[in-house]
């Protein structure tokens, strides 16, 4: 567990295990009482929560500096984060999401961040910072480290071996020209992942069969969409020579809800 916001008091600790512990990775909406986001996880985890209150005369923006501090230091991967109103809704995050009604504040004053790491023994470990302040001016902060169950994918975290990074999906529409649905967290994450020497680039292009195509009609559609988004990797600074275009259309189907359709998905392999 991350050491503790020296101007904070512990409030409340607890356990968490689970066979299918809700982690999000995009901001929250709730629909007819059901948590919405394009992408979250429900993972197989152990580990425990913390919730804290920050000292009056400190602040949340200074407890969230030195959790950010602390994992930059266990060299952990930021796989998302958000501030504000760009989380989506405080009461969805403290009442549905983490179950601490302390959290319930003000949409626009919360934060919050997932971050990544593999340890030297293969385990890997989820960490969440959550910080808010209240109505009432009192400001909190909840803190979960989690270790999850071998065997299940982790989005943005790489392979149990460090060496794997990814995939990031990037969903894609168009013909002729087309636009890639990707935050700039996810373009951030790649740069970073491509940076260390000798990274590989894989960009896999995938793409559904309609109805009144063919195979390969449907695979020269994924190429292309492929080709074009090396070409934004390559003004973005991922040279052409570090990349390698894998193109597979609609030959392999996956379970996972979000990894469907027309979309590249993007790995980095580290040397």
């Amino acid at each position: 567990m991350p050491e503790p916001f020296p101007q904070s008091t512990l409030e409340l600790t607890k356990p968490i295990s689970s066979p299918g512990h809700l982690v999000l990775f995009s901001p929250v909406r709730e629909v007819n009482n059901e948590i919405r986001s394009e992408t979250l996880a429900r993972l197989p985890v152990t580990g425990e929560g913390r919730l804290y209150e920050i000292a009056r005369d400190s602040s949340r923006e200074k407890a969230r500096d030195h959790y950010i501090r602390l994992l930059q230091g266990r060299g952990a991967q930021i796989l998302y984060e958000c501030t504000g109103i760009g989380c989506g809704r405080s009461n969805v995050w403290a009442n549905q999401i983490f179950g601490q009604r302390e959290l319930y504040g003000r949409d626009s004053g919360q934060d919050y961040l997932v971050a990544g790491t593999t340890a030297d023994d293969g385990s890997r470990w989820l960490t969440l910072v959550y910080t808010v302040t209240r109505g009432n001016l009192r400001e909190y902060v909840w803190v979960e480290h989690l270790e999850v169950g071998p065997g299940v994918t982790i989005p943005g975290l790489g392979s149990v071996d460090g060496r794997i990074h990814g995939p990031v999906i990037v969903p894609w529409q168009g013909g002729i020209t087309y636009r890639f649905d990707w935050s700039a967290t996810d373009r951030r994450k790649i740069s970073e992942w491509a940076a260390s020497d000798g990274a590989i680039v894989v960009l896999a292009g995938f793409s559904s069969l309609a109805e009144d195509e063919t195979l390969e009609q449907s695979l020269a559609r994924a190429r292309q969409a492929t080709e074009s988004l090396s070409e934004v990797l390559a003004k973005t600074g991922v040279s052409g020579a570090q990349q390698k275009l894998i193109i597979v259309g609609p030959a392999i189907v996956f379970a996972d809800p979000e990894r469907q359709g027309d979309r590249v998905e993007v790995t980095v392999i580290a040397r």
